[in-house]
C-alpha cells in the first residue's frame, strides 16, 4: 500500500512539474479603468483563468492608453491581444491614417464586441446643442494613443477644423474627464464608449449635462465612405438630462491579436468566451445584446487568426 502511495505521490509531482512547465502568461491590452474596454479584458481573463489548471494559461488585463496603444504593443510583442476600435483595426492592417508607412500586416482579428458610439457630453450651461457649437469652447479631446482622441481628429479633419478652433483642447484620460466637467474646467468631453457607461453617469450626476448629437453632412460622408463606421442612437432616458434619443455615429469594439501569437493560445481564449457565452454577457450591461454570429464578422477588417477560425469552424459558424 505504501509503495502504491509513493508511486501516486511521485506521479502527482511529475504531473505538477509538467503543468508548471507548460504554464503560459498572456496579457490583454484594455483601456481606461472607467471604460468598457477594461471590463472586456478583465471579463475575458476571468473566463480564461477559470480553466487555467487545464489549459496552463494565466491571463492579465492591465489598464492601458486604449486602441492605438494596444495595437502598437501587440505589434511590438509586448502584449498578446487587445481591444481596439474597428476603425483602428482597419487602419493598422491597411497602413492608413495614423498607421501610414507603419502597416501591421501580421494583425489578426479575433472577434468584435459591443457597439461604441462617439459621444459628446456638454454642460447644460455651456450653450452647446450640437457638435458645431463646440467651436470656441473648452473641450476634452482625449489622451494621445486612445481611439477616442484619434476619432475626434478624424471628425475635425472631416469638418475642416483644427485644435485652434477650441478655446481649450485638453488631453485628459477617461478617468479624469467627468470630474473636469463637474468642476467647470471644460465645457464638454468626448468619449467613444459603449452604453451604459459609469463615467458618463458620474458626469451627469455631478453637474447638469446632456449628450449632444453628432450628425450632418460631414458625418454622413464619413459613414458612407468608411465601412467601419455606422450611425448609432443612444436611447433617451438612459442618462439624467438626456430625455430624447441622441443620434451619433460610431465604431465597434474589436478584439485583436498578431499572427505571431500561438494558434492554440488564441483558440483557448476564444473557447473560454464562447463556451461560457451566457456568463460573459452578464459581466457588463454593454454585453447583454451580443450575438455570436455578429461578433465573428462585424467590424473585422483584418484576417481572422487561425486559432479563432479553428474554433468557429468547430462550432459550424464558418466553413
Amino acid at each position: 500500500m505504501t509503495i502504491f502511495k509513493s508511486i501516486a505521490i511521485a506521479s502527482a509531482l511529475v504531473a505538477g512539474t509538467a503543468a508548471t512547465a507548460q504554464e503560459k502568461f498572456i496579457t490583454i491590452g484594455t483601456g481606461g479603468q472607467t471604460g468598457v474596454y477594461f471590463v472586456v479584458g478583465q471579463s475575458i481573463c476571468r473566463l480564461v483563468n477559470r480553466d487555467s489548471a487545464k489549459t496552463g494559461l494565466k491571463c492579465t488585463a492591465p489598464s492601458t492608453g486604449g486602441s492605438i496603444a494596444n495595437i502598437n504593443a501587440i505589434k511590438a510583442g509586448d502584449m498578446d491581444m487587445g481591444v481596439a476600435q474597428s476603425d483602428w483595426q482597419f487602419h493598422a492592417y491597411n497602413g492608413s491614417s495614423q498607421f501610414e508607412g507603419d502597416k501591421f500586416d501580421k494583425e489578426r482579428a479575433v472577434f468584435s464586441v459591443h457597439a461604441e458610439p462617439f459621444n459628446v457630453i456638454a454642460r447644460a450651461d455651456s450653450g452647446i446643442e450640437s457638435f458645431d457649437d463646440l467651436k470656441g469652447k473648452r473641450v476634452n479631446i482625449g489622451n494621445p494613443g486612445s481611439g477616442q482622441r484619434a476619432t475626434m481628429e478624424v471628425v475635425l479633419d472631416a469638418k475642416g477644423w483644427t485644435l485652434d478652433d477650441f478655446a481649450l483642447a485638453s488631453e485628459l484620460k477617461p478617468a479624469e474627464q467627468a470630474a473636469a466637467l463637474g468642476d467647470n474646467k471644460v465645457d464638454a468631453i468626448i468619449y467613444t464608449v459603449g452604453h451604459p457607461n459609469g463615467s458618463i453617469q458620474e458626469a451627469v450626476s455631478t453637474v447638469d449635462a446632456k449628450l449632444v448629437p453628432v450628425e450632418g453632412e460631414a458625418i454622413d460622408k464619413l459613414v458612407a465612405d468608411n465601412p467601419f463606421y455606422a450611425y448609432s442612437t443612444i436611447p433617451g432616458g438612459m442618462y439624467k438630462g438626456t430625455d430624447a434619443d441622441v443620434k451619433t455615429f460610431g465604431v465597434k469594439a474589436t478584439f485583436v491579436t498578431s499572427a505571431d501569437v500561438d494558434d492554440e493560445v488564441v483558440y483557448e481564449v476564444v473557447k473560454a468566451v464562447f463556451d461560457n457565452f451566457d456568463r460573459f454577457k452578464k459581466l457588463h450591461p454593454a454585453f447583454e445584446n451580443l450575438k455570436e454570429e455578429e461578433m465573428i464578422k462585424d467590424g473585422l477588417s483584418a484576417p481572422l487568426h487561425d486559432g479563432a477560425a479553428k474554433y468557429y469552424k468547430e462550432r459550424g459558424w464558418i466553413e
